[in-house]
């Protein structure tokens, strides 16, 4: 085992296998990519901040899913750009730790967010009579509050019990810093570590999973219970583009834990999988949400135009 006391405080990560001779197409892609996932999600944030129409509880919620994206996204295009741009895969400790960080605030967020907007819809569809006595700024100021916190509570205390550790290896054997691959770098008992993110896991994963399948099924009765053509549409279009954005996440999440537990997976396949966990949801999550709400749609084109056209 290395020297505990004269170990490095920079990291190697696994990174991206990029030739030299492509390093200039990667960072161009790279650098695309994030400009498209900072502009849609900018767009969907801006058009609901600045449009007084959309000040509405569904919409409240909503701006949570731009503004976790751009943490995860961020967190991620940062580490890939310098890697490029320096053609070097070495991370200070620090940087690792902040990065593994916000990438799994990033992770719980998504899956607190679309709970909380679930819970928004069943409310709607099938409580119209009492939504707006039930879904008062108030109460959106608390489950926006109920988000945030215990997203930071959980994450804040899985990082708290990593830093207590000693580190004894430089080598992360990933694309990017997580708490499992760094929990590989500690050189102490990980027990206590590995039950608290099990627990997490156990305590978040049935109660978020549950309520959403809940509240979907009880929307879908409601809609093949409704006479209202019309309602019946909205309300099966909101439950799809809530249901296609969940299981885009929860599919790509669940092939990235799994995929560091199969010792004889492809290493490009896991590295694939692994990124596009923090790619695929930021990008198409506005675009989805914009296309299938019209009024948002039709607000966002208006902003577009307004600042764009007549400049």
């Amino acid at each position: 085992m290395d020297n505990v006391s004269n170990i490095s405080s920079v990291l190697t990560l696994q990174g991206l296998d990029v030739p030299q001779e492509r390093a200039f197409l990667a960072i161009l892609l790279a650098t695309l990519g994030y400009m498209v996932v900072v502009f849609c999600n900018l767009l969907l944030l801006i058009t609901i901040i600045l449009n007084k129409h959309l000040h509405q509880p569904m919409y409240f919620l909503l701006i949570n899913m731009p503004i976790n994206d751009l943490i995860g996204s961020t967190a991620l295009f940062s580490q890939l750009l310098r890697q490029f741009l320096s053609n070097s895969k070495a991370i200070e400790f620090p940087a690792c730790v902040t990065q593994a960080f916000f990438i799994h605030i990033y992770a719980t967020g998504v899956v607190f967010v679309l709970t909380a907007m679930a819970y928004d819809r069943y409310i709607a569809i099938c409580r119209p009579l009492r939504y707006a006595t039930i879904m008062t700024n108030a109460h959106i100021v608390r489950i926006i509050t109920l988000i945030w916190g215990s997203n930071l509570l959980l994450i804040g205390g899985l990082f708290i019990l990593l830093l207590r550790l000693p580190r004894c290896r430089n080598n992360v054997t990933h694309t990017y810093c997580d708490n499992p691959s760094l929990l590989r770098l500690m050189c102490a008992d990980t027990t206590i570590n590995n039950i608290y993110g099990i627990l997490t896991v156990v305590c978040t994963q049935p109660i978020t999973v549950g309520l959403i399948l809940f509240t979907y099924l009880q929307i879908l009765i409601a809609c093949f219970r409704s006479k209202n053509t019309d309602t019946r549409s909205k309300a099966m279009q909101t439950c799809a583009t809530h249901l296609v954005v969940f299981l885009l996440f929860e599919c790509l999440g669940l092939f990235t834990v799994i995929s560091y537990r199969i010792k004889n997976l492809s290493p490009a396949l896991t590295k694939f999988i692994g990124v596009s966990t923090l790619i695929f949801p930021p990008t198409l999550n506005p675009i989805i949400y914009g296309i299938n709400t019209k009024e948002l749609r039709k607000r966002a084109i208006m902003l577009f135009k307004k600042n764009v056209f007549q400049m």
